[in-house]
């Protein structure tokens, strides 16, 4: 088995990474590496957005731009969610030799993005004054929410397409590519951002715009590459279309990850508002702490995204021993790193708030909340982990039990009763660390009892 392996992706090595031989350790730092190099990029350019439109529209339109991410993460996460489930089956035929199957994987995969990606623009564009007036969006910010994300929305299929294209090639073993691609897309963005704002002084919707320009250009350079002939899985145009099976396993594998992503994001959007009626001062400070956690978030997104792809293969092709090493190191350097962010975060906290706003109220309030959760990252890794270890070995409906039910349930009920009998903001603000502790305790007795490594055949 392993020798034909070898012998089928040798010819392809540029293009294609088969993490079921060799050195597991490297393999999955050298796959980590670049999936982190592109979060981070991805995060620099969602920040330089928010600094220049802080910078050049003030702190209104910043309150606009930043007061709803949930609201975006909460469109987008449930495609990318479901994208990553399509990378679990891809990694997965990829890892058994079934070129056929991998093929007809990614055929379906694209098809369903088109689809998804048009109905998410619509609904984005229709829906977001609603949506926003849910949200208790400030009166004031409120007309430039809408503009703002409206043109934000116009720009639906080219975020989830991108969003798969990535899958693809990171199920492929290829995260470099992608890295390349959003570095060239940041950089666009920002200098449109400049362009837009400080040259021609045009108003908060054209910061959007800059963003759906930029992705759409990531997206054709994805496409360039899919469409490339002479790699095992070119995309053919005439061939992107729903094949029935590969679809129900794509949908089987990705949609308890993309539900799971979006009760993620609707616990924010719950948290947010409860946020937002504390004021413009609480509301800035807590798009502050966002953006700061995004950064922290980073390893244990890209540890996460090299596990899940990991798994997937080396359980395709029935590597379970070297499947279980993986895991333990991905775990452990996931934990590891995560707390030394916690510990920068909780020591440098004043400053980095302070990079958004330097509004003394925004400052203290930031500070407390970055002070009171910084130092449990630990205990979120842990719990991201085990959740990417489930979904590389199809048990997505775990993280998403999971995740329903303490990360979403739990922690709303524990937030609207803090708020409605104490009021005070600094007990919202530990109801991060609160449910993280309880999903870790929950996932550490799955991992140790359960038998997941086998999770593809039962």
């Amino acid at each position: 088995m392993t020798h034909t392996h070898t012998h089928m992706h040798s010819t392809h090595s540029s293009q294609v990474r088969d993490m079921t031989v060799g050195n597991p350790y490297k393999l999955m730092i050298g796959f980590a590496l670049p999936i982190f190099l592109s979060d981070l990029f991805q995060q620099l350019y969602n920040t330089a957005d928010a600094l220049i439109v802080g910078r050049y529209l003030g702190t209104e339109a910043l309150a606009a731009v930043t007061s709803s991410g949930a609201l975006i993460f909460l469109m987008i996460s449930f495609f990318a969610g479901a994208s990553m489930g399509g990378g679990v089956v891809i990694a997965r035929y990829f890892g058994a030799n079934d070129a056929e199957r991998v093929s007809k994987a990614i055929h379906t995969l694209l098809a369903f993005g088109i689809v998804s990606g048009i109905i998410l623009t619509f609904a984005g564009v229709l829906f977001t004054p609603t949506i926003l007036k849910w949200m208790q969006t400030a009166p004031e910010v409120f007309p430039k929410a809408v503009e703002y994300f409206r043109f934000y929305f116009i720009g639906g299929l080219s975020m989830v397409l991108y969003n798969i294209c990535r899958s693809i090639m990171n199920a492929l073993g290829n995260s470099r590519r992608p890295l390349y691609y959003l570095i060239f897309s940041s950089l666009l963005n920002v200098t449109l951002d400049l362009l837009f704002l400080a040259v021609f002084r045009w108003g908060v919707w054209s910061a959007a715009v800059a963003t759906v320009i930029s992705q759409m250009a990531s997206v054709v350079l994805c496409m360039i590459y899919l469409f490339k002939k002479g790699n095992i899985f070119t995309v053919k145009l005439k061939k992107i279309r729903f094949h029935k099976a590969l679809l129900k396993e794509i949908i089987r594998y990705g949609l308890p990850s993309g539900i799971q992503n979006s009760v993620i994001a609707l616990a924010n959007v719950v948290v947010q508002s409860q946020i937002n009626s504390f004021g413009k001062l609480a509301m800035a400070a807590y798009g502050a702490h966002a953006k700061i956690e995004g950064f922290a978030f980073l390893p244990i997104t890209s540890f996460n995204m090299a596990c899940t792809t990991f798994i997937s293969q080396n359980l395709g092709a029935k590597q379970y021993e070297r499947t279980k090493k993986g895991a333990r190191f991905c775990i452990l350097s996931a934990v590891l790193l995560a707390e030394l962010i916690g510990v920068c975060v909780f020591l440098l906290a004043p400053h980095f708030i302070g990079m958004f706003d330097k509004t003394p109220g925004v400052i203290a309030l930031g500070v407390q909340q970055g002070r009171t959760v910084a130092l449990f990252y630990f205990l979120l890794a842990f719990s991201h982990s085990i959740a990417a270890v489930c979904r590389g070995a199809g048990k997505a409906f775990v993280p998403m039990f999971v995740m329903l039910s303490v990360w979403c349930v739990i922690r709303i009920i524990y937030i609207v009763l803090v708020t409605q009998l104490i009021g005070r903001i600094e007990l919202i603000y530990w109801a991060y660390p609160i449910t993280w502790a309880i999903s870790s305790v929950i996932y550490l007795i799955y991992y140790l009892r359960s038998d997941w490594v086998h999770g593809f055949e039962k």
